[in-house]
């Protein structure tokens, strides 16, 4: 018995400093001046409404998932359907991933219907090395040590009328057939010759997929869409951008950064003559 109370005593005493004690002390400390704000997820509001978090990214796009024009992008997020907090995290893919799967498309492919998608949108060259002109991977399979056949593995009979590259090597490039495998084959990238605008954080996920900024260049990309949408000059949109982009942490640290949620909250702002 002695044992068994002593036990008792001991989960009692743990139980109200852990589970009870530890939490309030952490709660306390976090509502000090200067803490409070990060503590409470740095919420942003806008006329007393909670319209997101300075430190998660959201979309801005319609009902049907298409860019509203009127607002600067986020970069691309791999979590959940878009900056889920309850599914944060990366797509998994990795350099190595350059071949679509039947349902799934490689890192390239995105990459590569990214770029154009962001090129269409804000007029501008989308084009990518070792991307196709309709946005997929540029990706061979070749066989045999001629070679005696060449496949364009990501680009589907039934989606292209011909393949991006007509000769490989001398041999005819054929497109890819469903349901037939082309492991056998030596994987080959074709860098091609294109030089796009569009730069990486545009068509790529942070590892978290939670990113609230883009780089500035990704910014500038962006100007005169927004500013067109609106009606602004493009030269106001682009004193926005400025205002709203950081710098390095500590001179130093990162790269200089500009929070998009922040930046169309200024531009709503402006608009509505504020």
């Amino acid at each position: 018995m002695r044992m068994h109370w002593a036990a008792l005593r001991a989960l009692l005493t743990l139980t109200v400093i852990v589970g009870i004690g530890y939490p309030i002390a952490v709660w306390l400390i976090a509502q000090l001046p200067g803490l409070r704000d990060n503590a409470d997820g740095s919420i942003v509001h806008v006329d007393g409404k909670a319209v997101g978090s300075s430190l998660i990214g959201q979309l801005f796009t319609d009902a049907d998932g298409n860019p509203l024009p009127q607002y600067f992008q986020s970069r691309p997020s791999a979590a959940g359907n878009g900056y889920d907090t309850l599914s944060t995290g990366a797509s998994n893919l990795g350099p190595e991933s350059i071949v679509d799967a039947p349902d799934k498309p490689g890192l390239l492919t995105l990459v590569c219907q990214r770029s154009k998608a962001v090129g269409d949108l804000d007029g501008v060259d989308g084009s990518r090395p070792f991307c196709t002109r309709d946005g997929v991977g540029a990706v061979l399979a070749v066989m045999g040590p001629g070679p005696t056949r060449v496949v364009s593995v990501n680009e589907p009979c039934a989606d292209t009328p011909r393949p991006f590259l007509s000769t490989y090597a001398g041999v005819r490039v054929e497109c890819a057939h469903e349901g037939e495998d082309y492991s056998a084959g030596r994987i080959v990238p074709i860098r091609g010759t294109a030089h796009g605008e569009v730069p990486a954080d545009a068509v790529t996920a942070s590892g978290s997929g939670l990113d609230p900024h883009i780089s500035p260049a990704y910014a500038d990309l962006q100007v005169n869409r927004v500013a067109e949408a609106r009606g602004m000059n493009p030269e106001q949109v682009r004193h926005l951008v400025a205002q709203h982009t950081d710098g390095r942490d500590l001179g130093f640290i990162g790269e200089p950064r500009v929070n998009v949620l922040e930046l169309n909250i200024a531009l709503d702002h402006m608009s509505a003559g504020g």
